[in-house]
C-alpha cells in the first residue's frame, strides 16, 4: 500500500510540474507570435524571436516549426551570422525528420555540421552527430545511427571536461544521446544495454526536470519491461509516458506511446485493448501528419485485424499503410528536387561570396582553375558514364544466369518434395500391411481350428454323443465369431487407409483426431519395423476424453503427423545404436484441448534438438540426418499443412540429449 501511495504522489507531482511548464510554454509562445507581428522590430530581433518559435513548435506543430525555421535561417544568412545558421538548419531537419522527410532532413544535418566545424561550435557538432543518429533510428536504419551518436558521446565528453556548462540545452544534451543510444540497443533487443544507459539518464533527467524527456524515457523503460515480460510495471511506465506527453504536447511521442502500449497488450492477448491503443496511435500521429508514426500504427492495426480475421478493417489499414508508404517513400525524386534546389541556391551564394573576395586578387588564375575544373568534372562525368554502362551491362547478364539458377532450383525443389511424398508412401503401405497381417493370421488360424473341430463333430456324431457335438458346436460358434471381429477389423484398416492415402481433396471434414493419430502412430512404427527388425520402441499414447471432433482435411494432418513420428522414432534408434545402459526408446502420444485449440503432443526420449538449430529444422532442405537419408522437406512440409494450410501452429520443446517434443495446436 506504501508503494502504490509513492507512486500516485510521484505521478501528481510529474502532473503538476508539467502543467506549469505547458502553461509557461503556451504563454510565451503567445508573447513571441505577437512580438514578431509588430512592425519596427530590429532584424536581429526578429532573427531570435524566429528561432524560439521554431523551437518551441517543433514538438507540436512541425509544419509551423519549419517555416520559422526557414525565415530565421533566411535572416541569419543575411547578416552572416553562422552560429545561427547552423540553430536554424537544426530546426528545420528536426521538423523535417517528423514529417518523414529524410532526404531533406539529412542534407541539412550534414549542413549544420560542417557550419559548426567550420566556426569550431563543439555543442553545435555534437548536437549535429546526435541528430543525425537520431534520425536514423527514426528511419529505423540502426547499423548508421550507432556510430554518430557514439562519437557525438565522445566528443561530448572531451568538451564537457575542459568547459562549464553555462547553458540549459547544454546540459540536457548528454541525457538526449543516452536516450538514443539506448533506443538503439532496445530495437536492435540489446535489452540489458539499453537498460544500462536509460538507468544512467532516467535519474538525471528528473533531477533537472528534463520534461521534454521524461516522457521518452518512460516510454523505453515500458519497451525494456516489456521485453522482460513484466507486464505490470511495463503498463505503469506507458500511462506515465502518455500523461507527460499530453501535457507537454509531445504529439508524436504520444503517439508512439499508444502504440507500444496496444504491443504490451497484444503480447498478453487482449486484442480489443491493443486494437484500442492501436487506434489511438495513428489517431494521434495522422492529426499531425508525423507520417512515419501512421505507418507503423497503420502496419500494427493491418496485423491485427488480419489476425481476428476481421477483412473490412484489415484492407481499410492496409491502404491507409500503403497510401503513407507512398507518402513517406515513392516521392523521392520531388524530395531530391527540391533538395537539390535548396541546394543549388547555397552554393551561388557561396560562390557570389567567393567572387567579390577573389575579384580584388588574382581573376585570371581563378578563371583558369575554373577551366581547369570543369575539363576534369567533365572527364569524370565521361568516364563514370562509360563505367555505368558497362555495369548495366554485367548486371544483366547476372540477371539472366540468377533467373536460369532460379529455375533449375525451383525444378530441383519439385523432384525432393515428390520424393519425400513417395517416402512417406512406402513408409505408410509397410505399416497398413502389417496391421493388415494381425487380423488375417487370426481369420486362418481360427479357421484350420473349425475344419478340425468339424472333423470331430462327425465323428461324435457317428457316435451318438449328443453332448460332445453340442461342445463342438460352441467352438465353432466362437471361433465363427472371433473371425468375424477380425475379418471386419482387417476390412476397418482397408477402407481408412483408402480413405487417408487417396489425394487430397483439399475438402475439410469433421475429424476424430485420437482415432486418426492412433492409426498413423501404429503405422508409421510398424512401417519402420518392416524395414528394420532390430528397432523397437514403447509406445504410450494419452487421449483426451470426449475430444471434440475438428474440421481438417484428413490426408493432409495425416501426412504431417506421419513426418512428426517418422523424425520421433528415428531419434530414438539413433540414440538406442549407441548402446546406453538402462535405456528404453520411448514415443509418447497425447491430445488435449487449450483454449480454442485441439493440441497433439509427439515426444521422443532421443539426443533432442540443439538450441542453435531449433529455429532453421523448420525450414525446406534443413536437415540433421546423414547424407542419403533425408531430404530435409518432412518438417517444412508438416508446418505448410499446419500453419498455412489449417491456420494452426507448430511449437517445439527439447532438450539436447534428453528430449524433443512437437505440440500442433489446431483451432477448432
Amino acid at each position: 500500500m506504501n508503494l502504490l501511495m509513492k507512486r500516485a504522489l510521484v505521478i501528481f507531482i510529474v502532473f503538476l510540474f508539467t502543467a506549469v511548464i505547458v502553461s509557461a510554454q503556451s504563454k510565451k509562445t503567445d508573447t513571441l507570435r505577437l512580438a514578431l507581428s509588430k512592425s519596427g522590430a530590429p532584424d536581429t530581433v526578429r532573427l531570435n524571436i524566429l528561432k524560439e518559435l521554431s523551437r518551441n513548435y517543433f514538438i507540436s506543430k512541425p509544419d509551423s516549426s519549419l517555416i520559422f525555421g526557414q525565415q530565421a535561417y533566411d535572416l541569419a544568412l543575411k547578416f552572416k551570422r553562422v552560429r545561427d545558421q547552423v540553430v536554424s538548419l537544426n530546426y528545420m531537419a528536426d521538423a523535417y525528420s517528423s514529417l518523414g522527410d529524410y532526404v531533406k532532413c539529412f542534407q541539412l544535418y550534414f549542413k549544420s555540421m560542417r557550419l559548426a566545424e567550420s566556426i569550431n561550435d563543439m555543442p553545435g557538432v555534437v548536437i549535429a552527430y546526435n541528430n543525425i543518429g537520431s534520425a536514423y533510428v527514426i528511419k529505423q536504419d540502426y547499423l548508421k545511427a550507432l556510430p554518430y551518436l557514439q562519437l557525438g558521446l565522445k566528443k561530448w565528453k572531451i568538451y564537457s571536461s575542459t568547459h562549464k556548462l553555462t547553458i540549459y540545452g547544454q546540459r540536457e544534451l548528454k541525457t538526449v544521446l543516452l536516450i538514443n543510444i539506448a533506443e538503439v540497443f532496445l530495437y536492435t533487443h540489446k535489452i540489458d544495454s539499453a537498460n544500462y544507459y536509460l538507468q544512467i539518464c532516467y535519474p538525471d533527467a528528473k533531477k533537472k526536470h528534463f520534461t521534454e524527456l521524461l516522457d521518452n524515457i518512460e516510454r523505453d523503460l515500458g519497451e525494456v519491461e516489456t521485453a522482460r515480460g513484466n507486464k505490470g510495471d511495463a503498463r505503469y511506465y506507458y500511462r506515465d509516458a502518455a500523461a507527460i506527453a499530453t501535457r507537454i504536447e509531445d504529439v508524436e511521442m504520444l503517439s508512439i506511446t499508444y502504440l507500444s502500449t496496444a504491443n504490451l497488450y497484444h503480447k498478453y492477448k487482449q486484442q480489443d485493448s491493443a486494437e484500442y491503443y492501436a487506434q489511438k496511435a495513428l489517431e494521434t500521429a495522422s492529426a499531425e501528419k508525423y507520417l512515419q508514426d501512421v505507418l507503423n500504427a497503420g502496419k500494427v492495426l493491418y496485423a491485427y485485424y488480419d489476425e481476428d480475421h476481421n477483412l473490412p478493417q484489415a484492407y481499410k489499414y492496409l491502404k491507409i499503410t500503403i497510401a503513407t508508404k507512398d507518402s513517406l517513400f515513392s516521392q523521392d525524386k520531388v524530395k531530391q528536387l527540391l533538395s537539390l534546389d535548396f541546394d543549388e541556391k547555397q552554393r551561388q551564394r557561396d560562390i557570389e561570396a567567393a567572387e567579390t573576395q577573389v575579384r580584388n586578387n588574382i581573376r585570371m588564375y581563378v578563371l583558369l582553375a575554373g577551366v581547369l575544373v570543369l575539363l576534369l568534372l567533365a572527364f569524370v562525368f565521361w568516364r563514370n558514364s562509360r563505367h555505368r554502362k558497362q555495369a548495366n551491362l554485367q548486371l544483366q547478364e547476372q540477371k539472366e544466369e540468377i533467373e536460369a539458377a532460379l529455375e533449375q532450383l525451383q525444378l530441383t525443389q519439385k523432384q525432393l518434395i515428390q520424393s519425400e511424398k513417395m517416402a512417406s508412401l512406402g513408409e505408410l503401405t509397410a505399416g497398413i500391411a502389417h496391421e493388415i497381417q494381425n487380423p488375417l493370421n487370426f481369420v486362418n488360424n481360427f479357421s484350420e481350428v473349425n475344419i478340425e473341430l468339424i472333423s470331430e463333430m462327425q465323428t461324435e456324431l457317428e457316435n451318438g454323443t449328443k453332448e460332445e457335438v453340442i461342445d463342438i458346436l460352441e467352438d465353432i460358434k466362437q471361433n465363427l465369431e472371433k473371425i468375424s471381429h477380425h475379418g471386419k477389423r482387417a476390412d476397418g484398416i482397408v477402407k481408412g487407409m483408402l480413405q487417408h492415402s487417396r489425394a487430397s481433396s483439399n475438402i475439410k471434414e469433421p475429424t476424430d483426431i485420437n482415432k486418426l493419430a492412433d492409426e498413423y502412430l501404429r503405422l508409421t512404427y510398424h512401417g519402420l519395423r518392416a524395414k528394420d527388425k532390430s528397432f523397437n520402441s514403447e509406445l504410450i499414447t494419452h487421449f483426451a476424453d470426449k475430444l471434440p471432433l475438428v474440421n481438417v482435411v484428413p490426408q493432409d494432418i495425416g501426412r504431417a503427423l506421419l513426418n512428426l513420428f517418422t523424425n520421433a522414432f528415428y531419434a530414438v534408434h539413433q540414440k538406442q545404436k549407441k548402446g546406453l545402459a538402462k535405456y528404453q526408446p520411448t514415443v509418447t502420444l497425447s491430445t488435449g484441448v487449450e483454449g480454442h485449440c485441439i493440441i497433439i503432443k509427439v515426444k521422443d526420449n532421443g539426443d533432442g534438438i540443439p538450441e542453435n538449430i531449433q529455429d532453421k529444422i523448420m525450414q525446406p532442405f534443413f536437415t540433421t540426418k546423414p547424407t542419403g537419408e533425408g531430404t530435409g522437406l518432412g518438417l517444412s512440409l508438416s508446418y505448410e499443412i499446419v500453419v498455412n494450410g489449417h491456420g494452426g501452429a507448430i511449437e517445439i520443446d527439447s532438450a539436447e540429449r534428453e528430449y524433443t517434443e512437437f505440440i500442433i495446436k489446431l483451432p477448432i
